[in-house]
């Protein structure tokens, strides 16, 4: 089924090799990518690729947290697959698909840390910019996006999650 289209692969394209270039420019360099399952891993696997061409070649450990179950919201954040020894004295990125209210982000710091990070930054592909997120991207591809949305590495309780644009869910 088709979507609206938010964001086009070209543009998801573009700003993935920019993000790659403001990251590799950064005064903390990332000694290790921790992608959060499920739905960073497209935009992790394009990150990690434009990093390499940029001289950032990351060894890469997978978060898998959980705070949705279909549309809901879950009132906790669940690690499903937390951090391992590999963290421990380590410039950790945290890549994730959305920054909505930022507890999963919150929680990937927090479980980063208690592992030993020396640092932790984040990045994501869209920061929705609300005023209640209790957390905040270091990097974020796209701003201000408002709707529910789909596509790469996204879903709609299952649905969607391979588009290669970002398009708004439809309705249920």
């Amino acid at each position: 089924m088709d979507r609206d289209v938010i964001i086009s692969e070209a543009e998801i394209a573009q700003k993935v090799t920019s993000l790659a270039k403001q990251i590799a420019a950064s005064p903390i360099r990332p000694h290790l990518a921790a992608p959060i399952l499920v739905g960073a891993y497209v935009f992790a696997a394009d990150l990690l690729r434009a990093l390499a061409r940029e001289g950032i070649s990351l060894p890469t450990e997978f978060l898998w947290l959980r705070s949705y179950i279909g549309r809901t919201a879950t009132k906790g954040i669940s690690v499903l697959v937390g951090p391992n020894e590999n963290f421990r004295d380590k410039n950790v990125l945290v890549i994730d698909g959305v920054l909505d209210g930022g507890h999963t982000i919150r929680k990937a710091r927090e479980i980063a840390f208690e592992a030993g990070a020396k640092a932790v930054q984040s990045v994501v592909v869209v920061d929705k910019l609300r005023s209640d997120a209790v957390a905040v991207a270091d990097y974020a591809a796209f701003t201000g996006v408002h709707e529910f949305i789909v596509g790469y590495g996204m879903d709609d309780s299952g649905a969607d999650r391979a588009l290669p644009y970002i398009g708004k869910a439809g309705l249920l």
